[in-house]
């Protein structure tokens, strides 16, 4: 394998227990409706944790290169080219970080994800699942513009949680969260057990711990289906799974605080312009960067390898590739002198690992 280029990533919609899907194919310029497969999963190496179905493929969530190789076996051939020596050192063949396209027609359940020290207890797991998003766009759905919900408003005990998702009392379990109307380019960090809901009408990537990790406090679907047990608890039994919340009161301005981050504009010239949307310093698990490619030219991947980039708007070429709207790649550490070569608007988020 060569491991001195960029490798395009082919599309990989994954199945999910929502419904959504369709800003996502008109956002590729193809039109589908929406149905239960509503996100992209991108330079995944992780499999979904979904529950059978008779067309469930093997390995869902996997992502593989357009040369239909796994991104996991391209990686483990030889993992010191593929993410260097600083990360093979520290976690061998381990990428580190997963990014998802999602875009949601319905609310999503309430739910949390357990964070480092929860997932390790719990799970066993040296991940947990702290996530951001960045909003692309979005739907009027019911006459309701998109909005999330994120964050305990009032005091809440694990009893008192408990108890409201005994009785699946849905409409008090989201009145306990802040709603917050999102726009295109906003950026929400969720720390790993806050909870939270994604509404009806997001669209966004989500770049993430790389798990599929999550607590549901809603046992049906939308349409009033029970769904298994399993994707509420993940395993843990509906006592344990409460474990993983963080039972913290905050204030509409203090959640926008901590949790609302402002992009910052790092680099500018002819060529490009670099702006930080996520940095190390918001989270040590992940980055997420903005590159606007104005000329050709020729640079080492914004000095940060590897990554997997994300064009949300326009086309180009990076090395070899032909990339469009709602194409990836992922740059391996070994890649040098890399070409970007924009045709007309050429915009791409850089996704990167772990520090």
């Amino acid at each position: 394998m060569d491991y001195t280029k960029p490798v395009k990533l082919a599309h990989n919609r994954v199945w999910r227990l929502y419904f959504g899907g369709k800003l996502l194919d008109e956002f590729r310029g193809e039109t589908a409706p929406d149905g239960n497969f509503p996100e992209d999963w991108i330079a995944s190496v992780v499999c979904a944790n979904n529950p059978d179905r008779p067309d469930k493929p093997e390995n869902e969530g996997l992502t593989k290169t357009d040369g239909g190789i796994y991104l996991r076996d391209y990686i483990e051939e030889n993992p010191l080219l593929s993410l260097g020596e600083t990360i093979y050192n520290k976690r061998g063949s381990d990428f580190g970080v997963l990014t998802k396209f999602l875009d949601s027609s319905e609310r999503l359940p309430v739910q949390v994800h357990p964070d480092k020290k929860a997932a390790k207890e719990l799970f066993h797991s040296d991940y947990g699942k702290t996530e951001a998003w960045y909003i692309l766009g979005g739907r009027n759905t019911d006459g309701e513009e998109p909005y999330i919900l994120l964050g305990f408003k009032e005091d809440v005990t694990k009893e008192q949680l408990k108890e409201l998702f005994d009785k699946q009392d849905i409409p008090a379990m989201t009145e306990l969260m802040h709603k917050i109307p999102v726009h295109p380019g906003d950026v929400f960090l969720i720390a790993g057990g806050t909870p939270h809901a994604i509404g009806p009408g997001c669209f966004l990537i989500e770049i993430q711990e790389p798990t599929d990790y999550t607590i549901s406090l809603e046992k049906c679907n939308t349409l009033g289906e029970k769904m298994p047990d399993f994707l509420c608890h993940m395993g843990l039994g509906f006592d344990k799974m409460f474990d993983c919340f963080n039972y913290i009161k905050y204030s509409y301005d203090e959640v926008l605080s901590l949790y609302n981050l402002k992009p910052e504009l790092l680099f500018e010239n002819d060529n490009y312009s670099l702006t930080q949307l996520i940095g190390y310093e918001n989270t040590p698990c992940f980055s997420l960067r903005k590159a606007v490619i104005k000329k050709r030219f020729i640079k080492d991947n914004f000095g940060f390898v590897p990554s997997a980039l994300v064009c949300i708007d326009g086309k180009g070429r990076i090395g070899d590739l032909e990339i469009k709207k709602g194409d990836s790649a992922f740059v391996p550490a070994n890649a040098k002198n890399i070409e970007f070569v924009p045709e007309g608007k050429f915009e791409l988020l850089q996704c990167l690992p772990p520090l």
